[in-house]
């Protein structure tokens, strides 16, 4: 399984919010650069980066940070927040990043969706962000009616090949992930899934794995210290 360190950017910074609230942001580093490079040496291969502001207004704000922490590493990099057309997908893909994640258009505009999977294929990664397993949308201010199983059954018939899931109640609470909300969702759709929300420890990370879950993205728990990445990627990467 594959762990992947969060760098969430809100006003340049790098911070964890709660539940997904932008008026309870914690900062844990004025440079995501430098928290990038912290998270490498560690030895991460993947990086989740979210542009909060970008999630926020609708198109990528951090793109001078997420420029920064590419030319500081030579990790993977996926990021995510904002990208609502095709300008702004190749704008974010153009930066040197592996792969984008798509979030609100997913439900919104299935057109853009598809024209996004004939032009980048595997680089598009749909999120998935649930609240009660419901989707929601707009950098989590909006929740729809739809439910996140039933979406990733209509969009894996599209092709999207790889899905993360967010179990919004348990980001940043280190409570541990949503274990049933994942078996649903590995139960809808054979696509790989990562899992993402309330990791707290080695423990929650091995569930995760047992599972069957391609990834985890870890934040909280790297920045409060209750979980060590060199220590658990060398256990579960290994």
């Amino acid at each position: 399984m594959i762990i992947l360190p969060a760098i969430d950017i809100k006003d340049g910074r790098c911070v964890r919010l709660y539940q997904g609230d932008y008026g309870k942001a914690t900062i844990y580093g004025s440079d995501p650069a430098q928290v990038a490079q912290r998270w490498q040496e560690a030895g991460a291969s993947w990086l989740h980066i979210v542009d909060l502001d970008g999630a926020a207004h609708g198109y990528p704000v951090s793109v001078a940070e997420i420029q920064r922490i590419r030319a500081a590493t030579s990790m993977h990099l996926e990021v995510g927040g904002g990208m609502r057309s095709l300008v702004h997908i190749e704008q974010v893909l153009d930066l040197g990043v592996d792969r984008v994640i798509l979030g609100t258009v997913a439900l919104t505009n299935r057109a853009l969706l598809e024209q996004a999977l004939t032009r980048w294929g595997e680089r598009i990664v749909v999120g998935l962000d649930a609240r009660s397993g419901w989707v929601a949308i707009a950098g989590w201010r909006e929740t729809s009616r739809v439910l996140a199983t039933t979406l990733a059954i209509e969009l894996s018939a599209l092709g999207v090949q790889r899905f993360i899931y967010t179990d919004i109640a348990r980001d940043g609470t280190l409570t541990g992930p949503n274990l049933a909300a994942l078996t649903e969702m590995l139960h809808a759709t054979s696509r790989p899934l990562i899992a993402s929300g309330g990791v707290s420890s080695l423990s929650d990370l091995c569930s995760l794995s047992t599972l069957g879950v391609e990834g985890a993205i870890v934040g909280k728990a790297l920045y409060t210290g209750d979980i060590n990445l060199a220590a658990v990627v060398q256990e579960l990467e290994g």
